[in-house]
C-alpha cells in the first residue's frame, strides 16, 4: 500500500508529464506541507538585529593575551 507521500509524488510527476503544471505545483506544495516541522522555526532573540546575529561571537582561548601594540613613533618609519 502506497503512502500519501508516494501517491502525491506520483501524481505530481504524472501531472508535470501531462503538461498540467499548475496542478503539479499544487501537489509539490502539498508535499512540502507534509514535510513541514514547526520545531525548525526559531524565534528571534530580543535585541538581536540583522542577519547572522543568532551566531555566537568567537571567544579567544583561555590563556591568550592580546599582543602589544607597536609604537607608532619608532616602528616602521622611513627616514
Amino acid at each position: 500500500m502506497a503512502t500519501t507521500r508516494d501517491r502525491l509524488e506520483a501524481e505530481m510527476h504524472a501531472a508535470a508529464a501531462a503538461g498540467e503544471f499548475e496542478r503539479a505545483a499544487k501537489l509539490r506544495d502539498d508535499l512540502r506541507a507534509l514535510a513541514y516541522d514547526p520545531r525548525e522555526i526559531h524565534e528571534q532573540v530580543p535585541g538581536a538585529m540583522g542577519i547572522g546575529t543568532q551566531h555566537p561571537k568567537p571567544s579567544p582561548p583561555a590563556n591568550w593575551k592580546r599582543p602589544k601594540k607597536p609604537d607608532s613613533m619608532t616602528k616602521n618609519r622611513n627616514r
